[in-house]
């Protein structure tokens, strides 16, 4: 299988990394001189292109799959729909126009477009409700990754993606040394990320589908911080309510809503198409973060 990983950054180097070693063939998508050499010491080929620019997508040679994982870089909404729906957009046209064109496009989203749902479960079968303007724009461009590619006769794929952690990105000292706001946490290790991405290309599962790629507990923060401390060796956090967040006065409109937000994602879908964690839960996706920590 020969993929293509546009954007291809901190789930997508991983995600090369996995196909390569199971013996496919990876091209990772990047736009500077910095990411082209990630990727080409990661160990699988690299082309430099822009995912916006059309033209310079035609150096990506022809693929079984491309996997849309490109970031707007935590810029704005203007930003975000500039890559992820005329980005995607494009990239879909510029592959379905081929002669070859792709077999199927993974766009990898974010449970971010579930809104609030006052702490209740959530699954793929929810009605999402984008509460800011960055994931109304994700929402879009869910519909483009399912609606677009058949008219060019290839499948699309949405994997949504919870919180993001891992190697580069376990913040502990953020939740060490608090204060934690209460809330809910859903959290994916970035191996798991990108293990879920392969595992449905590899069994071609989930074709014209959504997935939730969370893992197996949605934590508590407080809940989580205080297992933290403990495992750690230190005093447990301060804490404080959403209310006493909201009323320290210095959180923007979009912060607001995200303090505001609660949900808990279900990953039975996931589970049920056979895909078996590497990380089940943040107990597990911690652990060398926490030995690291301890052994300062």
């Amino acid at each position: 299988m020969n993929v293509a990983i546009l954007g291809c950054g901190h789930v997508g180097l991983e995600l090369g990394r996995q196909l390569t070693e199971r013996g496919h063939d990876a091209i990772g998508v990047r736009r500077s001189d910095e990411g082209v050499a990630e990727i080409e010491a990661t160990g699988f080929d690299a082309v430099q292109a822009d995912v916006t620019d059309r033209d310079a997508l035609e150096a990506v040679p022809d693929v079984d799959a491309i996997v849309f994982a490109a970031s707007s870089g935590g810029r704005g909404a203007d930003a975000a729909r500039e890559v992820y729906v005329e980005g995607l957009r494009t990239a879909i046209q510029q592959f379905g126009e081929r002669d070859q064109s792709p077999d199927r496009l993974v766009y990898t989203s974010s449970t971010g477009v579930h809104g609030d749902h006052d702490g209740d479960w959530v699954d793929e079968e929810t009605e999402i409700d984008p509460t800011t303007e960055k994931t109304e724009v994700l929402a879009e461009a869910e519909r483009i990754a399912l609606e677009l590619p058949p008219e060019y006769g290839f499948e699309g794929t949405v994997a949504r993606y919870a919180g993001l952690y891992g190697p580069g990105r376990y913040r502990l000292e953020r939740y060490l040394e608090g204060p934690v706001t209460e809330g809910y946490l859903n959290m994916v290790h970035r191996d798991d990320a990108a293990g879920a991405v392969r595992y449905l290309l590899e069994e071609d599962l989930a074709r014209g589908e959504v997935v939730q790629v969370v893992d197996d507990e949605p934590a508590s923060k407080w809940v989580f911080a205080d297992w933290l401390a403990e495992q750690c060796d230190v005093e447990q956090p301060p804490k404080q309510t959403k209310a006493e967040r909201l009323e320290a006065g210095d959180v923007s409109e979009a912060g607001k809503r995200r303090i505001l937000t609660s949900k808990r994602c279900s990953n039975d879908k996931l589970r049920n198409l056979g895909y078996e964690f590497a990380y089940p839960t943040y107990r597990e996706g911690y652990r060398d973060a926490i030995d690291d920590y301890r052994g300062r």
